[in-house]
């Protein structure tokens, strides 16, 4: 029993974001029920992929159960349409305009259902003059800035390791959703909630915001260092590298007492954290001019010891062998009846009396055509009828 066991979703989505934003409200306990194509979510055809299964449609999808309806046919429609009077959620990424024009937008659902919340997440949003252009992590990343910021400096524009938009836009829908069901518990009525990978990225960048807002220069990019404090980044040892977080003076002093260079405290350059921004890479040289003599491990016991923030840069093998990422669950085995058993992220949210569950595999692709459709009315007839007329 999760904390949202009862709550009826209908994911009407692909690829990463709105799947994403999904697959967070089935693992809290909501049957998200996913709404696929014939050819299903063009992640079941992803690297690894057998037949129409693969670990990448796994990893965004755990937890919910699958439909088959072709949104082309006045059949699918119409079939969505009659889930959607019984839906609390209903979640969608295609390009604005498209729901309305086949009849399943919010105004239309909303007449038959007042209660439903329905989340549209897209490339730019619902609204102003890039609205209907198609939505991409990667152009997203570039049109919001923060491709502008990321990499070291004078090089060519870097995007972020992760699908920060798309994750960022999907989990920016969840909060919508969990605040328009709370009012809704008041209200009695559902709304329209819109976000946007654009908007994601923009609103993440909270940091670069503020200093073009303080400075009216546009921020450049820094490598691994942070633009409000310093030395906080990684940091050259003589095997590699660690990071090395000082975000305040009382550190600043620790770690120039460990590293044996108490004058940097009194130096001009490095007196307080404003002037050791503006004189990052002098202190950083500074800084591995001493920790280039020793390896990594000398460094994360000195610091670590000492309660200086600091930690290892591990690659993935590394974080899943790592003792604390297993003791908080963050990686778990499910076995699937096509891929066989397989590793799969956990849920980083932990809830006491009400915890997640993210042991349970992403559904074939129209495993759960039948079951839904009877749930919500349909006689054998007209299933049998929705499958002659495709």
């Amino acid at each position: 029993m999760g904390p949202l066991t009862g709550l009826r979703v209908l994911d009407v989505t692909q690829v990463m974001a709105g799947p994403f934003c999904s697959m967070m409200l089935a693992d809290l306990g909501a049957d998200v029920v996913k709404i696929e194509p014939p050819a299903g979510d063009s992640t079941r055809q992803m690297p690894g992929a057998k037949e129409r299964e693969s670990p990448s449609f796994n990893a965004v999808n755990r937890g919910k159960r699958s439909v088959v309806l072709d949104l082309k046919t006045p059949g699918g429609r119409n079939a969505l349409e009659r889930l959607a009077r019984k839906a609390d959620v209903f979640v969608e990424n295609f390009r604005p305009g498209v729901l309305e024009a086949l009849g399943l937008g919010y105004e239309s659902l909303s007449a038959t259902n007042p209660r439903i919340v329905y989340a549209s997440i897209s490339g730019y949003g619902q609204t102003g003059p890039d609205r209907e252009k198609g939505g991409f992590d990667l152009v997203a990343q570039g049109v919001s800035g923060l491709m502008s910021i990321t990499g070291e400096r004078g090089g060519p524009p870097v995007k972020v390791g992760v699908p920060l938009t798309d994750l960022g836009a999907g989990l920016f829908a969840l909060v919508g959703i969990l605040a328009a069901l709370h009012h809704r518990e008041r209200s009695g009525f559902g709304q329209h909630i819109d976000t946007s990978l654009v908007d994601a990225g923009v609103a993440l960048s909270v940091w670069e915001a503020t200093e073009f807002f303080t400075t009216g220069a546009p921020p450049q990019p820094m490598g691994s260092a942070h633009r409000m404090f310093a030395p906080y980044q990684a940091i050259r040892c003589a095997d590699g590298y660690i990071t090395l977080g000082t975000a305040n003076d009382r550190l600043f002093k620790r770690v120039c007492d460990l590293l044996q260079h108490s004058e940097w405290t009194t130096d001009a350059r490095f007196a307080d954290n404003p002037t050791r921004v503006r004189n990052q890479a002098a202190l950083a040289a500074a800084i591995e001019a001493v920790t280039g003599r020793q390896p990594r491990q000398h460094w994360l016991e000195l610091f670590g010891n000492n309660e200086i923030p600091c930690g290892p840069i591990n690659d993935y093998a590394q974080v899943f062998a790592d003792a604390q990422i297993q003791a908080r669950e963050m990686t778990v085995e499910v076995d699937h009846p096509v891929l066989g058993r397989i590793r799969t992220i956990g849920s980083p949210i932990k809830l006491s009396a009400t915890p997640t569950d993210a042991r349970r595999r992403a559904p074939l692709l129209g495993e759960h055509t039948r079951e839904v459709l009877d749930e919500a009315g349909f006689d054998a007839n007209e299933i049998a009828a929705l499958i002659t007329d495709g």
